[in-house]
């Protein structure tokens, strides 16, 4: 489902992603996992395409991510995608982000059927119908005319996933979705994403929550430096760590 090639991004003299790869498959689960600045949030931002790379590609499903591949004289060209190309590549990657970025004027059911209305062109009665069974599954069917802002931290965050996945997409991507949330709030919106997994559905987890990367995760991924430093079973990454990197810095969560 993604394949992550050399990838190189620098802000600047700060060279953030340094040559890395990864492949996720179809269903899979993959948390990736390391210190703050070591530029997990930064790939993710790189597969939706909301940041832009220097070097390498990405693919999801098949297709490069930003760029159209073609040749000249015999020669692999790349050309770069204008904007509502990108954007429709984007429909079928959700993100979730740290915060809930709801849209405060619009009800529960209004921000769930927004996109997959004014953007993707469905039927309105379409999308209400495929909105309240998407509220049913995050626990919050009864909140479907609430506002923003009388939702709890976790409701807002569930509701932000449920609206992500209203365009349908074929992957989602989790830019530590607990890290802006109370403590008591953090099971609810975890018990969300794990349904999600149990239905098959192909996702990227950037999270400091180890518990959660143990019962979910198919493979942890640890981030240093901009690459890949260590990568497999939870329970490899997570208790029997190789890299001295990954050693150190789990040895801290303990």
């Amino acid at each position: 489902m993604v394949e992550i090639r050399e990838l190189h991004k620098s802000y600047g003299d700060l060279h953030v992603l340094q040559g890395l790869s990864l492949d996720v498959a179809e269903g899979e689960v993959v948390c990736l996992i390391g210190a703050s600045g070591s530029g997990k949030s930064t790939l993710l931002r790189c597969i939706n395409r909301l940041e832009t790379w220097d070097a390498g590609s990405i693919a999801v499903n098949g297709d490069l991510i930003g760029y159209r591949s073609s040749e000249r004289g015999g020669v692999p060209v790349l050309k770069e995608l204008k904007a509502r190309e990108v954007r429709k590549q984007r429909a079928e990657i959700g993100m979730v982000f740290q915060h809930f970025n709801l849209f405060p004027h619009l009800t529960v059911m209004e921000n769930l059927v927004e996109a997959p209305v004014n953007v993707a062109g469905v039927p309105r009665r379409e999308a209400v119908a495929t909105a309240e069974q998407l509220l049913a599954m995050v626990g919050l069917a009864e909140k479907a005319k609430s506002y923003p802002r009388h939702l709890s931290g976790g409701q807002q965050q569930r509701v932000a996933i449920a609206r992500a996945l209203a365009m349908k997409p074929r992957l989602m991507l989790f830019d530590e979705p607990t890290s802006a949330l109370d403590p008591e709030l953090v099971k609810e919106v975890l018990h969300a994403m794990k349904q999600l997994a149990e239905t098959g559905m192909t996702m990227v987890v950037v999270t400091h929550e180890m518990t959660f990367a143990r019962e979910v995760a198919g493979r942890v991924a640890f981030v240093d430096g901009g690459q890949i430093v260590e990568v497999g079973p939870p329970e490899q990454v997570l208790d029997n760590p190789t890299h001295p990197r990954a050693q150190a810095f789990l040895s801290r969560l303990v």
